[in-house]
């Protein structure tokens, strides 16, 4: 099969697909590693509210993919990044989404983000105000029962002047969880505002902090979350946690190899990458729950240029091509974005990703991402 895709100075060439898709084998409840996707959200078009400023949901669409990704044995991660929590998706609307999801899948594996993300931060002039913001959305999720994510904070960030101050606000919110949380460290590729996050003039510095949180917290904690795309500084910092704490793997450039792990240890997957890959990464870890390593590196080490595709800088602009796999996929039938984030990235951005998705073979139905290639080349007048 070929389409006419375009080159970066807008002319069209013939490419030839390539892909072999397969279908997800459902992970085992006794997976030998605990694997989640960080969710995206599918937007309403036809919402009657401003798409630059509330967040127009399609419930339908969004929780039918939710329950595919259940299906497949991954956890979800909702309310994240990956769901333009913070570039679309507000509080209100990230506290509905994790009620909806923890209605619709009761008894999924889900994990769900609580943050700070509701107070202005024009306001927040202190450590206390930080910690309140904290609780005010930990206690809403904690009363539906659900699974926590303890997001990285922009307006700590801002009024933080030294390593206690973290020190301080993660101990005190830490005391009220009712179950061990995953932690998130989210580089400043990913959010910017998130730049000297822990107090830390380095990633050493930075790494002692988190670490003697963690070691203060131990029995709340389940994990932690590292997404700085740097998979020496994961190792590093996995071969530091205490034994009872999982490393998630947040580095959507290194993953295959980290999963995999060495004779020293591994880390389990929290990735906004296996949003569109989660077919694959269900048969990929399989393989390796049966010890099949060889059949696990052929399965997921061929979706790695996708994924630096997608996740290159500016980084933050990754969900737009998570969305246009998704639609491309059939798991919705347009390609809009909250708050019109769908333009994040450009034609030729969208050209590349459609090859580099045949060859990491995830392409569900070619002949429908072909047709919806030639609709989006036909908005650009080509």
């Amino acid at each position: 099969m070929k389409v006419l895709l375009p080159d970066n100075d807008g002319h069209l060439n013939s490419y030839t697909l390539v892909g072999d898709y397969r279908p997800g084998t459902p992970l085992s409840t006794d997976s030998c590693r605990t694997i989640y996707s960080a969710a995206h959200v599918v937007a309403d078009p036809f919402s009657l509210n401003n798409p630059h400023s509330a967040s127009a949901i399609h419930w339908g669409d969004t929780l039918k993919f939710r329950r595919y990704l259940a299906s497949l044995g991954l956890g979800i991660a909702e309310a994240m990044d990956t769901a333009q929590r913070g570039m679309g998706l507000d509080w209100k609307g990230a506290l509905e989404l994790i009620r909806q999801t923890r209605m619709e899948l009761p008894n999924a594996m889900v994990a769900n983000g609580v943050g700070t993300d509701h107070v202005d931060l024009s306001a927040v002039t202190s450590i206390d105000q930080v910690v309140s913001a904290y609780h005010e959305q930990l206690v809403e999720v904690q009363k539906l029962d659900a699974r926590v994510i303890l997001m990285a904070s922009r307006a700590l960030a801002k009024v933080a002047s030294s390593p206690k101050d973290y020190s301080t606000v993660y101990n005190q919110v830490l005391a009220s969880c009712d179950h061990p949380v995953i932690l998130h460290w989210l580089g400043e590729m990913f959010d910017p505002q998130l730049s000297g996050y822990w107090g830390g003039s380095n990633f050493e510095n930075a790494l002692n902090v988190v670490i003697e949180i963690i070691e203060d917290n131990v029995d709340r904690i389940d994990g932690i979350k590292i997404s700085l795309l740097d998979k020496e500084k994961e190792i590093i910092m996995r071969r530091r946690l205490p034994s009872t704490v999982k490393m998630y793997t947040g580095d959507d450039f290194n993953y295959p190899e980290l999963i995999e792990g060495d004779d020293l240890g591994y880390s389990h997957a929290l990735l906004g990458i296996f949003d569109p890959l989660a077919d694959v990464a269900s048969n990929a870890v399989s393989r390796l729950n049966e010890n099949d390593v060889e059949s696990y590196r052929q399965l997921l080490q061929p979706t790695v240029p996708l994924a630096r595709h997608i996740f290159r800088a500016p980084t933050q602009y990754y969900k737009t091509g998570v969305v246009f796999l998704a639609w491309l996929n059939g798991f919705q039938e347009h390609f809009v974005m909250l708050k019109g984030a769908q333009s994040d990235r450009n034609l030729y951005d969208f050209s590349q990703t459609f090859q580099l998705a045949d060859q990491a073979n995830i392409l569900v139905d070619p002949e429908r991402a072909c047709f919806k290639m030639k609709q989006l080349l036909a908005m650009y007048g080509l």
